[in-house]
């Protein structure tokens, strides 16, 4: 597959014609392609070449691919072919379908309804127990890779999938299969994995669909991953307070750091949901250690002291889309959504997926949604300030639990040399993140370290906050609470807040933002990227044409600007930067409240970037 990906549109590729892109993800390009054998079209998957090379992977890969694609159930993607072509090049081809996935749901709606959500978690856990029983694990159970086609759920992303048997979560070629936010402590631990594995996953899902919010939020990955191996999440009943009680024993059981303490299938867990929402179940961890306050150590690295700088609670969660649970209801391929293994969807594309057949599916059939609740903020970071709280109620609701007593008996053995070494990488990386660096003036600058969301470093002003979006970006300023609001709520976003910011202190109001997209391009003359950025950005923009430069060491397309809100006539200077990169391109913007920020703040920034 060459570097270029686009280069592959209109050629054939294993019989199959590329007609386009349908996402980018790490390891793979999704394309839309036709299979003249049969007329159809279909979703083909190409895994980057890098995986290729290791013969025991490739085998495993076709082999344990064929195994999914013959698994018959109504919830599985289904697959159609899965080979190498003359190159060694690894591809599956899938049935394709216009859809939506669940992270663009959540990230469009907000908390899902309980019936909906219900129906979406138990097809779900169906399909992943389908999968356990060939002796199957997912290992990346994650939003973007449960489609819905009307009231139908697929999984999907198959085919990078691992044998009960494997010893260890990593592929032959020592890469790690899965997606940090939802990675279990035996993932990241190295360990013997099962279905459980995905089942911790499916927690995580099924946490993020009814509040919103990630169960772990952190502003870089080994951060996060500690916060999986060792703490607990808020209680979810806090987040959301009209579920009883009895779902966070729920929630809590099949985040068990340790797999012997979960359910002991996807099926069970989700029916223990239901009937904990309903007021069926009284105790899901039975008798002797009561309910949710009195429940078995569910850690055994709980014990230990979290990296220094890091809060032993939940990161502060992400603020709720303004005006996104009014908009009118989407419904398959309708709209912008991601795509399994992609980053953020930013732009609008398909899905690999199919239309099911004897369910309803079609436009409008998924149910709408319930009215958004309000959320605050939870325990973070030291470093980090709160995200700002739309209410009291909400910022009193948000409190974490206090961290349990460790379990006396029935440590797993093996964890803690890991859980440590662990430690000492994230006292190392929290340590590179808090490094500060001095301009020539004698003022003090902050590094911003790598995330999923801005692949990249770069110095900011120490006066500064950062706060890092899930995975879909990073803003850094002076205003980074009220600038996180207005970018995360997209078009049709409430300006008021910002425009009172900028008119008291144009001249001190200035910003980052970085975003990974699918739809920009840094070849793209400013009539093309015009649309493109509004459709990312929270209001209409004007750009000049653009200019080469770079971003640090790496080529850039330049393009000087301004983003406006025509109802209030707020606007926010700009000069942005768009670098192709691999898998995706990024979007790194300065943003000021003056006319110009064509400034030493912006120049000193854009020096300084580099890309990860």
């Amino acid at each position: 597959m060459p570097l270029n990906e686009r280069s592959l549109i209109g050629q054939e590729v294993a019989g199959y014609y590329i007609e386009d892109i349908v996402g980018k993800g790490g390891m793979a390009v999704v394309y839309l392609a036709l299979d003249p054998r049969l007329s159809r079209r279909v979703a083909l998957k190409i895994l980057n070449p890098v995986l290729s090379v290791d013969d025991r992977f490739r085998q495993r890969f076709i082999l344990e691919s064929r195994t999914v694609a013959s698994i018959e159930h109504p919830n599985i993607i289904p697959i159609y072919e899965a080979n190498a072509d003359v190159d060694g090049v690894l591809y599956i081809a899938m049935r394709y379908v216009d859809g939506l996935d669940l992270r663009r749901l959540i990230y469009d709606r907000g908390p899902l309804p309980i019936g909906q959500a219900n129906q979406i978690f138990a097809q779900t856990a169906a399909a992943l127990d389908a999968a356990h029983a060939h002796d199957l694990i997912h290992r990346d159970v994650k939003p973007a890779n449960i489609l819905l086609a009307g009231d139908h759920v697929y999984l999907t992303d198959f085919g990078i999938t691992k044998h009960r048997s494997s010893i260890s979560g990593l592929t032959q070629t020592d890469q790690f299969i899965g997606t940090p936010r939802y990675m279990s402590p035996e993932q990241i631990n190295k360990e013997h994995i099962d279905g459980r594995c995905d089942q911790y996953a499916l927690a995580c899902v099924v946490y993020e669909a009814l509040s919103a919010r990630l169960p772990f939020q952190r502003e870089n990955d080994i951060a996060l991953l500690w916060a999986h191996l060792a703490e607990q999440p808020t209680p979810l009943s806090q987040l959301r307070p009209e579920l009883p009680a009895q779902v966070d024993g729920v929630i809590m059981r099949a985040l068990a750091k340790s797999p012997e303490q979960r359910y002991a299938t996807c099926t069970e867990f989700v029916t223990a949901l239901r009937d904990a929402i309903s007021g069926q179940q009284q105790d899901p961890f039975g008798d002797p250690f009561g309910g949710f306050g009195s429940r078995p150590n569910l850690g055994s690295g709980s014990h230990l002291v979290p990296p220094p700088g890091q809060s032993p609670h939940s990161g502060p969660y992400p603020v709720q889309r303004r005006g996104a649970h009014a908009a009118p209801q989407q419904g398959p391929g309708s709209g912008p959504h991601s795509l399994p293994g992609s980053g953020p969807g930013s732009g609008p594309h398909s899905v690999p997926g199919a239309a099911g057949q004897g369910h309803n599916s079609g436009p409008g059939s998924v149910p709408p949604f319930a009215a958004p609740f309000t959320q605050g903020p939870a325990g973070g970071p030291a470093t980090q300030p709160a995200t700002q709280p739309a209410s009291q109620s909400a910022r009193q609701s948000a409190r974490q639990p206090a961290r349990q007593p460790a379990r006396p008996a029935g440590k797993r053995p093996g964890r803690v040399p890991i859980v440590a070494a662990t430690l000492v990488a994230a006292v190392a990386a929290l340590a590179l993140v808090a490094f500060v660096v001095m301009n020539n003036r004698g003022d003090t600058w902050t590094t911003y370290k790598t995330s999923a969301a801005a692949p990249l470093t770069f110095d900011y002003p120490g006066d500064w906050t950062v706060r890092t979006h899930q995975d879909l970006f990073a803003v850094a300023s002076s205003h980074a609470t009220e600038f996180e609001e207005l970018f995360v709520a997209g078009p049709g976003a409430d300006w008021s807040e910002v425009k009172e910011i900028v008119n008291s202190d144009p001249e001190g109001v200035a910003g980052v933002y970085v975003q990974v997209s699918d739809t920009l391009d840094a070849s793209g003359t400013a009539e093309m990227m015009k649309p493109k950025m509004e459709a990312l950005l929270p209001g209409q923009v004007d750009l000049d044409k653009p200019v080469q430069d770079q971003a640090g060491s790496s080529p850039a397309t330049r393009f000087d600007g301004s983003l406006h809100d025509p109802a209030s006539g707020a606007r926010l200077a700009f000069v942005s930067y768009v670098v192709d990169r691999e898998p995706k391109t990024m979007l790194i913007m300065y943003f000021c409240g003056k006319t110009s920020c064509d400034d030493a703040t912006q120049t000193r920034f854009r020096q300084s970037v580099r890309m990860s």
